[in-house]
């Protein structure tokens, strides 16, 4: 595998090369993909947090494997440049936490990908369920789980004007102004990094904050989508959940680690209706459960599992994520 050069960062839907962190791609057999990575040293996102500085961030490595997921349709599944895609479901544990050390230089990784359920409907091919391994070094750094679909332009548009019809939303989005937690709070020093508002507690022990859709964020909003992105919902259920496990006693520091995540992505989510974010943290546990909810529906649901940075803990085994049909 080379790590000279980035993929074209159209076929990772990414519009700065930046953000792009692969660097090849080759198919190994049927169903078996190896990609490369270079993590950079520091990301102004992904590495900015109060902790020290010595660790990647989970979601760097989970961002990776889902560039994969486009490469993978695109190279070896002839889904044309142009078509729409949709995450279902992701899945990741991080076995070992001590490779995620970051050393001097960028960092390598080599990541087998293997397909293990092809998604279909009377059009034929309409998705897949990958798994990836993300190795740095002899190490195994990240498991990951991703369901995703995808559908020709014409058809999203079809869709996403019915959807936002019926819930009384023009063509066009615009994003809600929502205050932004103090982000110490959450564990970061950009304030632009802060992606809930200040969170409220309830007497059970619940914690509820509004999602931040900033589309000028660099890294969340690199390029336009007319949804909330996947990986913002992800960003959000972290906080909202660090700061429901510091107060409920189970980390000490809003710096800790996911190293565990199932989430279920139900229908979109639109960034022009208040998005209601709540976690309950486990007292007897790291886990912690997460909801978001639109309008009265639920957009997407999770559990996080936590470890504190000095003394990371070891997540359950993956189970296998149920098939989801069309949004």
């Amino acid at each position: 595998m080379q790590f000279t050069r980035t993929l074209p960062r159209e076929l990772v839907h990414r519009a700065a090369v930046a953000e792009v962190f692969l660097t090849d791609a080759e198919r190994s057999g049927r169903d078996e993909v190896l990609l490369a990575a270079q993590l950079p040293r520091h990301h102004a996102f992904y590495h900015d947090t109060l902790g020290p500085r010595t660790r990647h961030d989970p979601l760097l490595l989970l961002e990776a494997c889902r560039q994969g997921i486009f490469v993978v349709a695109h190279r070896y599944f002839d889904v044309p440049l142009g078509h729409k895609f949709l995450l279902r479901a992701i899945d990741f544990e991080v076995p070992d936490p001590a490779a995620l050390a970051r050393g001097d230089r960028p960092t390598e990784a080599v990541v087998a990908t293997r397909v293990e359920h092809r998604f279909r409907t009377r059009a034929g091919l309409t998705g897949l369920r990958l798994r990836f391994t993300l190795a740095i070094g002899a190490r195994e750094a990240l498991l990951a789980r991703i369901d995703y679909s995808w559908m020709p332009p014409q058809d999203w548009t079809r869709l996403r004007a019915r959807q936002r019809g019926a819930l009384g939303l023009p063509e066009v989005p615009v994003a809600l102004s929502v205050a932004h937690v103090d982000p110490v709070l959450v564990g970061r020093r950009d304030p632009a990094n802060a992606v809930i508002s200040p969170p409220r507690a309830a007497d059970d022990g619940s914690r509820t904050a509004l999602l931040v859709a900033d589309t000028s964020h660099p890294t969340l909003y690199d390029h336009w989508v007319d949804h909330v992105p996947g990986m913002l919902e992800l960003e959000a259920f972290r906080q909202l959940a660090l700061t429901a496990a510091v107060a409920a006693g189970t980390v000490r520091t809003p710096t800790a680690l996911p190293v565990g995540l199932a989430v279920r992505f139900r229908c979109f989510a639109e960034m022009d209706l208040p998005l209601e974010c709540r976690a309950v943290a486990d007292p007897a546990g790291t886990g912690v459960e997460c909801t978001l909810h639109q309008s009265g529906a639920l957009a997407a649901d999770a559990r996080i599992t936590l470890a504190d940075p000095d003394a990371p803990g070891r997540p359950a085994v993956l189970a296998a994520p149920a098939v989801h049909g069309a949004v």
